[in-house]
């Protein structure tokens, strides 16, 4: 059967990989208003990734005071607002596409393919999301922040096929494997590739399918052409 729609995750996949040592400075810059060792500010991010992931500790501000208390510090609203904003800043910067991200997004949907977006992701994106340029580049979006689920769960994978009005199977999914995202929209049926572009290695994601055994993709741009051939119109 033809592919009648694509998905995309997001980190690593329309935006360029983050390396460790990115995350650290990021860190760095929302712990210092509020007192906190860097290293154990980012250890409490890291932690809790799975809790924010799916929207469990409330907003940026909830999330901050939380993530502080937990690091044994009650912080005051000053520093929260401040912490909040260089998080924000820093999140921000995660948000810029590859190169040939829009290109190809737009080159598919001339084909008539809609396009989606299924991330894990925690709240920084889904609030910054209307403003960001993906957005007006893709048909729906899928966010485990919103959905209350993460990547594998198969309700995901169904439900953004669902917003593009196709079925699983008639999917291409293309994600660089974090949270075994490669694995779960097989299981739904869709016919899944591995972005490995060149700065796949120095990705740190989280649990990502290092051993993934399907096929990859070295290129946003590659996943184009195995769904809009030489000729057809886009």
């Amino acid at each position: 059967m033809p592919t009648t729609a694509v998905i995309f995750d997001f980190f690593g996949t329309l935006t360029p990989s983050t390396p460790s040592a990115v995350w650290d400075r990021h860190a760095a810059r929302s712990a210092a208003p509020l007192g906190i060792a860097a290293d154990r500010w980012r250890r409490a991010f890291d932690e809790s990734f799975t809790e924010r992931a799916v929207g469990a500790l409330g907003d940026l501000e909830q999330t901050v005071r939380e993530l502080a208390r937990r690091c044994g510090t009650e912080a005051d609203d000053a520093a929260v607002a401040a912490a909040c904003a260089a998080r924000t800043a820093a999140q921000r910067e995660l948000f810029v596409p590859r190169d040939d991200a829009l290109p190809s997004l737009a080159r598919l949907r001339a084909a008539g393919l809609p396009v989606g977006v299924l991330s894990d992701c925690t709240v920084e994106l889904s609030e910054a999301w209307a403003s960001l340029p993906l957005a007006q580049a893709v048909d729906a979006r899928v966010l485990s922040c919103e959905e209350g689920r993460r990547k594998p769960d198969a309700e995901l994978f169904r439900t953004i096929a669902g917003r593009l009005g196709a079925r699983p199977e008639d999917c291409l999914y293309v994600g660089d494997g974090g949270g075994d995202e490669l694995t779960g929209a097989t299981r739904c049926g869709m016919t899944a590739y591995m972005l490995r572009a060149a700065d796949w290695a120095a990705n740190d994601a989280h649990g990502r399918e290092d051993g993934w055994p399907g096929p990859f993709l070295g290129s946003l741009t590659e996943a184009v052409d195995l769904v809009v051939p030489a000729g057809r119109p886009a």
